[in-house]
């Protein structure tokens, strides 16, 4: 990114890089060529979304997907964003008349932030500072003096220099304010800056040190009383947590040039520290008169200023670091949670536990409309169990309930009896119900909404939170849409990261999920609508009061009725939103209205034989590539699929109800409930998650745990070891893993390498059931009695 410039500028040259460098540097991060960066970067910039770019514009991508085009587009955003901020920097330093070729150069030249701010840090507005104050006294020359001829004496130069007027009374004072303006100049340097910041980020030391008397207070941060590790080498939880326990005042933070415990270790690398500053402005100590003063001053430097600055500026590294991993984590949870299985369109009941306040009721039909609601006490201190049974049993059998839906709230275990008990009451020649435990997360903040008030005008609001623990059962990404991504507990340390970066991150998560599987435009709620590509809020509430106006939309067409719903908005959403059953046939599927005329052709030349029984390449044309043609061939053998996968619960056993009932070696079934950089938190229905620590989570190294499980992923999983007083459980999904001795170590096999799982057999994988067949596979039959197939 260079550019060809004048000797000596009076104004900035253009700063902003051509869009050319931009894309040929993100194409050269991603490793794809150029010009599928330039695609994509047209298309966004022409108002398409990411979603639509990833299904129905392959051809001019190259293919991306959307993992791709959500990280091109990050990097669009902060490569535009240090040009704009790079053009401030230039018209800002061009204003003061300090603005060089060869500083512009260096300008132009900044492929970061951080090294264009280094650049820009000593022409920045500021309070006046001692340097300042110095120059102001005439002590520039001084200090220049010095540098120049080390051979001066540094009292009888500084002797010339006193300044009555400044408070610069005698040579002590005026050599004080010589060394500040050096102190400042190494301060300032920016190659200074990037040598030493990357070799403490390498080779320093991240300190933590517990606060005096917060011993006590602050044992959640025991881990870290005396702790330090190099920062290049630190995981994103492990600087959360630092920064957390420093923020609750139990933890100081400090950074060292080397190990703090290794005092020659420490020396050694402080003086090579303070050698690079002396260097760096010049001195040398070679016995002349003003070397010793010099040395002392590069010292100073060091230890006053420069450490303090890259001190700050590590710590700002290491927590966009850990925010990084931190929210790719969280948005990783949240696309198995939004893309667990569905249970479908079944009646079910839907239970929020409670104890004094008496367990909330709702059953909803199999399209999620409320039809019955109640409150039953069956626990202390009411205790009416056997009136709470007889309230569910009618329920139950009045409206053929197939599911029992059960928050993991409070008294989640004993309301799991009661629906137990429950399903033993109804007659055995009667389908019986399956009971599951739900999260309830994130259901309290729907109640209170002014969505759920819009929803269920008129109910209770202790009411809707059963409401909504029924419906994620039955369609956990319809349901879950409604709750800001934050409240549904899938993130770890996500209060501190920051909140612009982590919500456009679960937006995008929550886009790409809902656009993935499809929306039934005749059904779907305004929040599910509103998360369409070329959707949104306001055209969501359009779409819903036309469809409550006109009913059912019989075509994909007739969204361009919708008010505000124009060309480009129904280009971006008309392939993610599905008819069932309407005029179109193809309008159930997910092959856009732009390509049904590629559609019926293929449907005519495949006439009762599966599409992919075809060539794709036969139905290439200038519009439709290949891409386009295999997707409509892949989506027309099973239309209407869903991308999901066949539903399956985990089975608490019975009489397993609290911590103290767990037994270290017992084999439990459960369901991951969040997944995390050091491991996987599993639900065997406690009422507290057990921790599978990475090493546990399989018989190889694991690097990321998301290889090897998900959020919302059946299990079985064994106990090592359960504290209810500290309320920690810790598990394996190695089955055959030893079993530590009480209050012993937890045993290792000597066969495997440090830091890595031991060897053994590989944990039993628990069958899940085939996946059905897509509900929406007559839509082929559809067709042809359309007059579109044999």
């Amino acid at each position: 990114m260079t550019t060809q410039l004048p000797s000596a500028p009076s104004t900035p040259a253009s700063a902003t890089t051509p869009d050319s460098a931009i894309h040929a540097q993100i194409a050269a991060e991603l490793g794809v060529k150029t010009w599928q960066v330039k695609a994509a970067v047209e298309l966004l910039d022409g108002g398409s979304t990411v979603p639509f770019i990833a299904r129905y514009r392959k051809e001019a991508t190259g293919t991306l997907d959307d993992t791709q085009l959500r990280e091109l587009d990050e990097r669009l955003r902060y490569l535009r964003e240090l040009e704009d901020r790079r053009r401030t920097v230039l018209e800002a330093i061009a204003a003061q008349g300090q603005l060089t070729a060869q500083l512009q150069t260096a300008i132009l030249a900044a492929d970061t932030k951080s090294r264009l701010e280094d650049i820009y840090l000593p022409f920045k507005s500021k309070r006046r500072t001692k340097a300042q104050i110095a120059r102001e006294a005439g002590l520039e020359p001084l200090a220049d003096a010095l540098l120049r001829r080390p051979d001066l004496d540094p009292e009888r130069e500084a002797a010339r220099y006193l300044n009555a007027e400044h408070s610069i009374g005698d040579a002590a004072a005026a050599l004080a304010g010589a060394r500040s303006i050096l102190v400042e100049r190494a301060a300032q340097d920016p190659d200074l800056a990037a040598t030493l910041r990357e070799r403490l980020w390498a080779q320093g030391r991240m300190v933590s040190r517990v606060r005096k008397g917060k011993e006590a207070e602050g044992q959640k941060f025991a881990d870290y009383f005396e702790f330090s590790q190099v920062p290049s080498g630190m995981p994103s939880h492990r600087v959360l947590a630092l920064l957390r326990g420093e923020k609750d005042g139990v933890l100081e933070l400090d950074l060292a040039e080397a190990d703090p415990n290794n005092d020659a270790a420490l020396t050694a690398a402080r003086a090579r520290y303070e050698a690079a500053v002396a260097r760096c402005l010049g001195v040398a100590d070679r016995g002349r008169p003003a070397d010793a003063w010099l040395m002392q001053t590069a010292e100073f430097a060091w230890r006053s200023r420069v450490l303090a600055r890259l001190t700050s500026d590590l710590r700002g590294r290491m927590f966009a670091a850990a925010e990084d991993e931190a929210v790719r984590v969280f948005a990783a949870n949240l696309r198995d949670v939004l893309l667990a299985a569905p249970a479908g369109n079944r009646a079910t009941l839907g239970l929020d536990p409670g104890l004094r306040t008496g367990v909330k009721v709702a059953v909803v039909d199999g399209t999620g409309k409320v039809v019955a609601t109640d409150t039953v006490y069956p626990h202390a201190p009411a205790r009416k169990w056997d009136e709470a049974l007889a309230t569910l049993v009618g329920l139950a059998q009045r409206h053929n309930v197939e599911l029992v839906a059960i928050g993991n709230g409070t008294a989640s275990r004993e309301t799991d009896k009661l629906a137990a008990e429950l399903i033993k009451l109804l007659p055995a020649a009667e389908k019986k119900p399956q009971k599951l435990v739900v999260s309830e997360a994130g259901a309290s903040v729907y109640s209170a909404s002014a969505l759920a008030a819009a929803e269920l005008p008129g109910m209770d609001v202790s009411l809707r939170g059963a409401v909504s623990i029924a419906r994620r059962l039955q369609d956990p990404l319809a349901e879950l849409v409604k709750i800001d991504p934050k409240s549904i507990g899938v993130g770890q340390y996500q209060h501190d990261v920051t909140a612009s970066k982590l919500d456009r991150s679960l937006d995008a998560v929550v886009e790409d999920c809902v656009n993935a599987v499809g929306v039934d435009v005749n059904t779907a709620s305004p929040a599910l609508l509103s998360r369409v590509a070329g959707v949104g809020p306001l055209l969501s509430e359009n779409i819903v009061a036309y469809r409550n106006e006109h009913g059912p939309f019989a075509k994909r067409s007739e969204l361009k009725k919708v008010p505000r719903l124009g060309a480009k908005a129904f280009e971006q959403c008309a392939g993610f939103l599905r008819i069932t059953g309407g005029a179109e046939p193809l309008d159930a599927s997910s092959v856009h209205p732009e390509a049904y005329s590629v559609a019926r052709k293929i449907l005519v030349a495949a006439g009762s034989a599966p599409a992919s029984s075809l060539d794709p390449r036969a139905f290439v044309d200038g519009t439709f590539g290949l891409p386009t043609v295999q997707d409509i061939l892949a989506e027309l053998d099973k239309p209407g699929r869903d991308p999901r996968p066949a539903f399956a619960a985990a089975t608490f056993s019975e009489g397993i109800e609290k911590i103290s009932d767990l037994r270290p070696g017992m084999v439990l079934e459960g369901t991951v409930t969040n997944v995390a950089a050091f491991g996987a938190f599993v639900d065997v229905g406690v009422h507290q998650d057990g921790l599978v620590h990475v090493s546990a989570l399989a018989n190889r190294f694991v690097s990321d745990p998301r290889e090897v499980v998900k959020s919302g992923q059946v299990v079985r999983v064994k106990v090592l070891e359960a504290d209810p007083e500290r309320k920690r459980i810790s598990l394996t999904l190695r089955l055959d893993d030893e079993v530590p001795p009480p209050g012993g170590p937890r045993p290792r096999n000597q066969n495997a390498e440090p830091g890595r799982a031991s060897a053994g057999k590989p944990p039993a994988a628990r069958p899940q059931p085939a996946k059905p067949a897509p509900a929406d596979t007559a839509m082929a039959e559809a067709l042809r009695r359309a007059g579109l197939g044999k």
